[in-house]
Parts: structure tokens; C-alpha cells; sequence
């Protein structure tokens, strides 16, 4: 089976000299093609770090980054950039939806950057939006939509362009309980049809139960967890 992500020695260090703290160390680490993975931990431990590294948001002071085996660590700014938006979606904690436009456009928007044209994008964003549960919310803005819909919407959004791996950092921690489950599952049974690769940070075991793998950054390295 073919691994969609790669990080292999993996180290991020912050400040210099006398402030400097290792919050990577050695980082190796294998996502393969159809994998959903729990990244588990306390705040502070590294998880986001890892997970910007991933989607390449951030740079690893020393080590490689393979997506879908292209090695993005020799890329410039412009083939990393091309490379995250073609292959990899992002779910936050907070939805980040843009507030002056709705549910439809917020999903569209991305394709548009890419280069899709209008009319192809606003049929793959109604498909995403149904997938999700949220036909009848299509031209509601960010604020006319509860929490669950709005991250449905983002979750919606990190797919329009038909990534190969989806990073989520907390994606239902500002939820309540109900509703988390609720967009959890939407975000599994999508996950899983469109045989896409995941890492889902979080801090609910419940959750992290459900994954095919979870793991944990404890002082700066990876440990597998049973």
C-alpha cells in the first residue's frame, strides 16, 4: 500500500540560542493511502506543529516531507503552494469560513483559486454541501449557520479539490458533545468513501478510538499507541 504522506526525520526548533526549544525531534512518520490516523496529546505537546508541517504551512528546521511521493522539502515556495492546494484539505478547530459569502460560495472558493471554472464549481460544491447534510443551508452565510453546520461546511470546503490527504486540528473541540459526534461521523463516512488519507488531531479519546491508528508526540517524538 502506498503511503500519501511521509515525514522522515523530521526535527522543528523555535527561537535561538538560549530560547531555543526543540518541539520536533526526529519525527518519523507513515500515512498510508486510505488511513485515518488519531494524533493525540496534551496542548503544547506539538500536535499543530506537525500537523502545519504536514500540510506544509510550515517549514522542518532539518528532515524530508513527502506528499503522494513527491518530496516537497526541495520544492520552492511556488511548488509547495501548488502541491497543498492540489493535494492536501485542512479542517480547523474554528471554521474559517469567510463571513460575507455563504455556505455555496465558502465551498466554490477554493476550486475558483485553483482554477476551476464558475459553473463546475458551483455543481462539486452542491455535492459536497449534500454530502454533509446541508442542501437546504446553501445560501446561508457563516453566521446564519449553528457551530455544526459551520463545520460541516469546512469540512465540505478542505474537499473541494479533491485532496489525497485531510489534516483537522481539534475540528469538533469548539462543539458540544452531540454535535461533535454528529460531524465526527459526517466526517468519517466521507473520509472513508472517498478513500482519502487522514490525521485528525484531538483531544477526545472516544474519538480518537475510532481511527484506524492513533498516535501521540510525547517530548518532541512519535509514539504508536495500542
Amino acid at each position: 500500500m502506498n503511503s500519501t504522506l511521509k515525514l522522515t526525520h523530521i526535527c522543528r526548533t523555535f527561537g535561538k540560542n538560549n530560547t531555543k526549544v526543540e518541539v520536533l525531534k526526529d519525527i518519523n512518520l507513515q500515512i498510508k493511502t486510505g488511513e485515518i490516523v488519531a494524533l493525540v496529546g496534551p496542548s503544547g505537546s506539538g500536535k499543530s506543529t506537525l500537523l502545519h508541517i504536514a500540510g506544509l504551512l510550515d517549514t522542518p528546521t532539518s528532515g524530508m516531507i513527502e506528499i503522494m511521493g513527491q518530496n516537497a522539502t526541495k520544492m520552492n515556495d511556488k511548488g509547495r503552494t501548488q502541491l497543498r492546494m492540489k493535494s492536501i484539505g485542512f479542517v480547523y478547530q474554528s471554521h474559517l469560513l469567510l463571513p460575507d459569502f455563504n455556505a455555496l460560495e465558502n465551498v466554490m472558493m477554493p476550486q475558483l483559486i485553483a482554477g476551476v471554472r464558475e459553473n463546475q464549481a458551483k455543481e462539486h460544491a452542491k455535492e459536497l454541501l449534500k454530502q454533509v447534510g446541508l442542501s437546504h443551508r446553501l445560501t446561508h452565510r457563516a453566521g446564519q449557520l449553528s457551530g455544526g453546520e459551520q463545520q460541516r461546511v469546512a469540512i465540505a470546503r478542505a474537499l473541494a479539490n479533491n485532496p489525497a490527504l485531510l489534516l483537522a486540528d481539534e475540528p469538533t473541540g469548539n462543539l458540544d458533545p452531540k454535535t461533535a459526534d454528529e460531524v465526527f461521523d459526517t466526517f468519517m463516512k466521507i473520509v472513508r468513501q472517498t478513500g482519502l488519507s487522514a490525521l485528525l488531531a484531538t483531544h477526545n479519546p472516544e474519538l480518537a478510538q475510532k481511527m484506524d491508528r492513533r498516535i501521540s508526540v510525547v517530548d518532541g517524538k512519535i509514539q504508536e499507541l495500542t
